[in-house]
């Protein structure tokens, strides 16, 4: 079990958030707390739904509230965080007090990847990146290539830093 830290499993779309955030969960015995479900349940739809009812940035506040939220509750848990989040100052202050794991992959593999659900709203990799890429990287405690590693790797890769760590 993480020892009074949150893991945070932050990345681009198509970048297999949920999927390592589950197996990290099940493997740290923590709760998984994914930002997609929380946006179907407060606010009544998927991302893209969301996107198209109410604008991205109602979206992006939204899915910031969702990471904001989980970390306030000082509970050791595994959150999959919308990538969005991380534009967020307020979200970044946040997550200096989690374990921020950063799964990435090439633009290319994470186009693919959004093709395999219509919840997910049509932005573009390479646009994202350029947005978002400095803040992962300020924020982030390991980065994780997930074009290159499969989710199981990519689990056992944060195992082993957070016991380097001392946090498992």
């Amino acid at each position: 079990m993480s020892k009074n830290k949150p893991v945070v499993v932050i990345g681009l779309m198509g970048s297999g958030k949920t999927t390592a955030g589950r197996l990290l969960a099940e493997a740290l015995d923590l709760r998984l707390s994914d930002s997609d479900p929380f946006l179907r349940a407060r606010y009544g739809g998927t991302a893209a739904q969301i996107a198209a009812r109410e604008g991205a940035d109602a979206l992006h506040r939204h899915e910031a509230e969702h990471v904001l939220h989980e970390l306030a509750t000082g509970e050791p848990e595994v959150i999959a965080a919308a990538a969005s989040t991380v534009e967020d100052p307020e979200v970044r202050r946040a997550l200096r007090e989690a374990f921020v794991v950063w799964v990435d992959a090439d633009d290319a593999v994470l186009a693919e990847r959004m093709k395999s659900g219509d919840h997910r709203p049509g932005f573009d990799p390479k646009a994202m990146r350029a947005r978002r890429e400095p803040y992962f990287a300020e924020i982030a405690d390991l980065r994780c290539d997930v074009g290159v590693r499969r989710p199981e790797e990519v689990r056992d890769e944060v195992l082993r830093e957070l016991r380097s760590r001392g946090l498992a």
